[in-house]
C-alpha cells in the first residue's frame, strides 16, 4: 500500500482518537519508553571522559533499535504501520493542550498557569496574562512543526522506520540536548542529529503557516525574525505563528528562576494577548494540518 495514503489514514485516525486516556493509563505510551531507553543510556554511558563520543554511541543504538523496531512493526501490514503512525502523530493532543490553556486562563490566572506548565519548560508561576498566552502559543507553533509535521515527513521519506527514528532522535534532543555541564558533551551529537531532522519540516511548517494567513509577502521577515531565534529551527513556526496572530512573541522569559533576555520574534505585533489568541492559533494548527493532509493526497494521485 502507498505511503501517502497510510499517512492519509494515520493522520485522521490521530485527528479522530487523539490519545486515549482508557488505553494509555493501562500501557506505557511508546514515547515512554523511548523516554525510558534515553535515561537508560543516560545513566550508563554519561559519565568519564569521551562524553561525546559516548553520546554519539548513545544516539547509534537509539537510531539502530528504532530502525529495528520500525522495520519489523512494518512487516504486520498496513493495519499496523497506520496504528503506530497514528500513535506517533500528535495533532489532536497538541490543539487539546494548547486549547486548555484558553480555557483554564478563562476560569483564572491560576489555571491558565497551571495548564501552560504541563506544555512549556519555563518558569509559570509569575506569569500574567499575556506571557501564559504567549507561551502557549510559541508552544503551538513549534510542536506543530516537531509533534506533526516532522513525523509525517520522516514518514513519507522513510515509512515506519523513518518516523520512528524521527520520534527517538526527538525524545533524546528534548531530554539530553541542553547546553548544562552534565549534557553539554553528551546530548551534544542528539541535539545536532534533531537540528538536522527538524531542517527542512521547521521551514515547511513556516511556509504553510504564512501561506495560510496571506503571509508569504511578509516571507522576508519571517525569515530575518526566525534567525533572531535560539533555536535553528523553532523559530520558523514561531515566526510565522506570529506574523499570521500579528502578535509578538519570544522575547524574555524566566528559566530557573533567571531572567533569560531572549529577542522578541515579530518585535511589532500585539504584545497584550488574551485566550482568544490562544484560540486563533489552534484554528491555524488545524488548517496547516489540513495543508498538509491536502499534499499527502496529492502525492498519493502523483
Amino acid at each position: 500500500m502507498d505511503t501517502p495514503l497510510l499517512l492519509i489514514m494515520a493522520l485522521l485516525l490521530d485527528a479522530a482518537l487523539g490519545e486515549p486516556k482508557w488505553l494509555w493509563a493501562r500501557l506505557p505510551h511508546p514515547a515512554v519508553l523511548m523516554g525510558r531507553a534515553v535515561a537508560a543510556l543516560d545513566q550508563r554511558l554519561n559519565h568519564g571522559p569521551d562524553r561525546k563520543w559516548r553520546g554519539v554511541a548513545a544516539l547509534v543504538i537509539l537510531v539502530l533499535g528504532g530502525t529495528v523496531i520500525g522495520a519489523v512493526l512494518s512487516l504486520f501490514g498496513p493495519v499496523v504501520i497506520t496504528l503506530a503512525a497514528a500513535i506517533l502523530l500528535a495533532q489532536r493532543s497538541l490543539v487539546q493542550h494548547v486549547r486548555a490553556v484558553a480555557d483554564g486562563l478563562r476560569m483564572s490566572l491560576a489555571q491558565g498557569r497551571r495548564n501552560v506548565a504541563m506544555i512549556v519548560s519555563r518558569d509559570t508561576s509569575e506569569m500574567d496574562t499575556s506571557a501564559t498566552a504567549r507561551a502557549a502559543i510559541e508552544s503551538a507553533a513549534e510542536n506543530l512543526s516537531d509533534g506533526v509535521i516532522a513525523p509525517a515527513f520522516w514518514f513519507l521519506i522513510g515509512g515506519l522506520p523513518g518516523l520512528v527514528i524521527y520520534k527517538v532522535v526527538n525524545t533524546a534532543d528534548s531530554m539530553i540536548g541542553y547546553r548544562t555541564e552534565k549534557y553539554l558533551d553528551f546530548g551534544w551529537a542528539a541535539a545536532r542529529a534533531d537540528d538536522v531532522l527538524n531542517w527542512v519540516p521547521a521551514r515547511m511548517t513556516a511556509c504553510m503557516i504564512a501561506a495560510l494567513s496571506g503571509g508569504l509577502h511578509q516571507w522576508s521577515d519571517i525569515v530575518t525574525d526566525a534567525r533572531r531565534h535560539r533555536s535553528p529551527n523553532a523559530g520558523w513556526p514561531e515566526a510565522a505563528m506570529a506574523r499570521a496572530l500579528n502578535i509578538a512573541v519570544a522575547g524574555p522569559r524566566s528559566y530557573d528562576g533567571t531572567i533569560q533576555p531572549l529577542a522578541w520574534v515579530n518585535a511589532g505585533g500585539r504584545v497584550p494577548l488574551k485566550p482568544a489568541d490562544i484560540d486563533a492559533a489552534c484554528a491555524i494548527l488545524w488548517k496547516t494540518w489540513g495543508v498538509f493532509l491536502g499534499l499527502a493526497a496529492l502525492l498519493l494521485l502523483l
